[in-house]
């Protein structure tokens, strides 16, 4: 398997960011797209669970991710225990 590589345009971007910026994007993306989890995505990004999810709330405004399907089945479980 060919190893993967980065758009050239984005090392000025990511260098502004700090060391291991590029780690942390590539593992927050996939973790936002559901690919990997969240202690995998830190893992991968080098960082702790803590560190990793001060990180996802400083660049993205919120720590983890809440699948739509838990939403849904967590308010008909309230639903239920309502009736």
């Amino acid at each position: 398997m060919p190893t993967p590589t980065i758009n050239p345009d984005f090392a000025p971007v990511l260098e502004a960011l700090g060391n291991g910026a590029g780690d942390f994007f590539l593992a927050a993306g996939l973790y936002q797209a559901h690919k990997i989890s969240f202690g995998a995505a830190a893992a991968r990004a080098g960082l702790r669970y803590e560190e990793f999810h001060y990180r996802l709330k400083e660049h993205f405004g919120h720590g983890f991710v809440v699948a739509d399907e838990t939403v849904e089945r967590k308010r008909g479980q309230v639903r239920m225990a309502l009736r």
